[in-house]
């Protein structure tokens, strides 16, 4: 009878395979403002919707992260809010083994992708359950934003290191 065991390399190598995993998705914060009312929901007159999205990260430890998509939808009636929605929806998400460079863009573009359907849901019901028909929020494209948030970064980057050229720089 022979006995069969893995090995210590084998369990080695696989302990070094990247992986990405979600461990828990979460509504951080709602909240729902109607300022105006009862008087602005007597005012017949088309609504303005403004949207604002953000994205939020925060290191929990080396590998783990939460991110955080950050959302307010303003609706107006004549220049005075009729509602007001914000949101935070969050998630914890855990890199093993990803190289650094890969894990800045998955912060940026592929979780807050895995938290936006979360997010439009409880937005849209939290706008239902205040009396007012739903507003599903447009599709985002994160990548496109993403893109965006580094080149503001090295614009701003090269601004200030424009601005520093009179300054002296002491050493660690």
């Amino acid at each position: 009878m022979t006995e069969q065991t893995t090995s210590a390399p084998d369990t080695a190598d696989s302990s070094k395979e990247p992986g990405f995993r979600i461990q828990r998705i979460y509504l951080k914060d709602l909240s729902l403002e109607q300022p105006n009312a009862p008087q602005i929901l007597l005012v017949a007159a088309e609504p303005q919707v403004e949207v604002e999205v953000d994205v939020a990260v925060t290191r929990l430890s080396d590998e783990i992260f939460e991110v955080a998509l950050i959302a307010t939808v303003t609706v107006k009636v004549e220049s005075k809010v009729l509602f007001l929605v914000e949101a935070k929806q969050a998630g914890i998400f855990e890199f093993n083994n990803i190289p650094p460079e890969q894990i800045d863009p998955m912060l940026g573009i592929a979780c807050p992708t895995i938290l936006y359907p979360y997010l439009r849901s409880n937005i849209a019901d939290t706008i239902s359950r205040a009396g007012f028909q739903p507003i599903h929020l447009n599709e985002i494209n994160f990548h496109g934003m993403y893109e965006h948030r580094i080149m503001r970064a090295a614009q701003v980057a090269a601004e200030s290191d424009s601005a520093d050229e009179s300054k002296i720089i002491l050493p660690h």
